[in-house]
């Protein structure tokens, strides 16, 4: 881990890229309605809440991987075990975003070419990202922000122009009480995306200045919330209510109904490969942690051995997560999040910093008792 550093920019241009990824793909919180807004930034908030967890465990052992460090709280076995059940989930993680971005092509402008073709090409690229090392995908990533962004900011301007926004599509704010919104924010958006930063747990000893790590990572934090947030106004300010929740791809319909000065129109490359970019780099994270955590934890010295192996499980987990994109999207919003998320993202590193504040503080007070019979 010692070879391998980046720095606070790329780590940045990472976490931002990351959380977008996915989450504008889906009309996330649709349960939540017209006020799907306002559970967005209730879960950023949780989730902030949640990176404190995540970052006082790595303060604790700012050198050691998750799944290093997870053995030194609890026991080398059962750490060891609890490793490798987060590798897994990590595995199964990219495996449904690879799904999801497999379901979008394949319905808007490949639909002639079978999906398991398309992620597979997919999954080859960042197979070769990951192969060359952490430091290139950040540099990718580095590189990328600046154009995610651009592209991000002159689609919202579009829409705008275009007079498309009918901001009476968001009444009546909380027409059934903040009950349907509170139960939207802890059944997802507290999980997904913003929980999904325990991922990072796997990335943050290689950053180049560890004191930042916070402050950089809960800044990209907000900044993708505030984004994620304005995706989700502008696809019901455009859309309505019924159409955003019916839509699988949002923002894609969205983007669709541009048409400015009777010759800017079928934007719909300009959405595909600003999510194609999140995409890449969403997988390619929770890829890279599968590959680093399987090595950690097997004490390989050359985790390139087992990276082509672990991409073509996360190819063939894709294909076999559910039969239909009804089926994948029930099973990410229902099951997924009370089977997977909760006991991966908040039970367990809730106790592990539990256990770890109370032998840190023995340690401590051991060290100062010592200290203080030397005198």
């Amino acid at each position: 881990m010692d070879k391998i550093k980046i720095s606070a920019f790329q780590l940045f241009s990472l976490a931002f890229l990351f959380e977008m990824g996915s989450a504008i793909l889906v009309g996330l919180a649709g349960q939540a309605m017209q006020d799907a807004w306002i559970s967005i930034l209730l879960g950023m908030v949780g989730g902030l809440l949640l990176f404190q967890i995540y970052y006082r465990l790595y303060s604790y052992y700012p050198d050691l991987l998750f799944t290093s460090y997870v053995q030194n709280i609890i026991g080398k076995w059962v750490g060891w075990v609890i490793g490798f059940l987060y590798v897994n989930y990590y595995m199964y993680l990219a495996a449904r975003i690879l799904r999801d971005f497999g379901e979008l092509l394949t319905s808007t402008i490949y639909t002639q070419t079978p999906q398991f073709v398309i992620m597979s090409l997919m999954m080859l690229t960042i197979i070769y990202a990951v192969y060359k090392g952490l430091e290139v995908l950040a540099r990718v990533g580095e590189l990328l922000f600046f154009v995610v962004y651009i592209m991000a900011v002159v689609g919202g301007l579009l829409i705008v122009f275009t007079g498309l926004i009918h901001m009476e599509n968001l009444k009546p704010i909380l027409e059934n009480g903040l009950a349907p919104v509170l139960k939207t924010t802890v059944s997802e958006t507290i999980n997904f995306p913003f929980g999904e930063m325990i991922v990072f747990t796997m990335l943050l000893p290689c950053l180049s200045e560890p004191k930042k790590a916070r402050s950089i990572c809960m800044f990209a934090m907000v900044l993708s919330g505030i984004n994620i947030t304005i995706t989700s106004l502008i696809d019901i300010t455009t859309l309505g209510v019924d159409l955003f929740i019916r839509s699988p791809f949002p923002l894609l319909s969205a983007i669709q109904r541009i048409q400015l000065l009777n010759f800017l129109e079928r934007l719909d490359v300009l959405f595909m490969l600003y999510l194609t970019v999140g995409g890449f780099i969403k997988i390619g994270v929770f890829y890279y942690a599968a590959v680093a955590g399987t090595a950690d934890l097997f004490k390989l010295k050359d985790q390139k051995k087992i990276i082509f192996p672990i991409g073509l499980l996360i190819i063939f987990a894709a294909g076999a997560i559910a039969s239909n994109y009804s089926e994948d999207m029930k099973e990410g919003l229902v099951v997924v999040p009370i089977y997977l998320h909760w006991p991966f993202q908040i039970i367990i590193p809730g106790i592990l910093l539990i256990i770890a504040f109370v032998r840190n503080r023995k340690k401590l007070s051991s060290k100062k008792g010592n200290e203080m019979m030397t005198q």
